[in-house]
């Protein structure tokens, strides 16, 4: 996953670092059809040219964005998985274990739900 070396090389944090990691390592074995882009010095991946997940770091978590669609189809789920969202962005805390099986399901979403998509974002 070279194209996210350098974004990876300048987390400070450690445990933030390996955290950053261990995802996009997933996203990448999960979903090999997915390509790994940096963009606006975000990593993402995307499918056919199109959005599919982005991710960003803060202080207090990394955050998952899956577009406004992925948000409110899953808003019910994102919070008994005890994260807090916004209209257009997820927070995993540090300090919480990742729930990969929603993770799975919002990037399957995205993936079904922008098959025809045409565009980078949805519009």
């Amino acid at each position: 996953m070279d194209v996210f070396n350098d974004y990876i090389a300048e987390i400070d944090h450690p445990e933030h670092r390996t955290r950053t990691e261990e995802v996009l390592n997933w996203v990448r074995d999960h979903f090999p059809n997915l390509k790994p882009e940096l963009k606006w010095n975000q990593p993402m991946f995307t499918d056919h040219g199109t959005f599919i997940i982005g991710f960003s770091v803060s202080k207090k978590h990394l955050a998952v964005a899956p577009e406004r669609a992925g948000i409110v189809r899953f808003s019910d789920e994102i919070v008994k998985a005890g994260y807090d969202h916004s209209k257009m962005l997820i927070r995993f805390p540090w300090d919480q274990p990742v729930d990969y099986s929603l993770l799975r399901k919002i990037i399957e979403f995205n993936i079904r739900d922008k098959a025809d998509c045409t565009t980078f974002w949805r519009k």
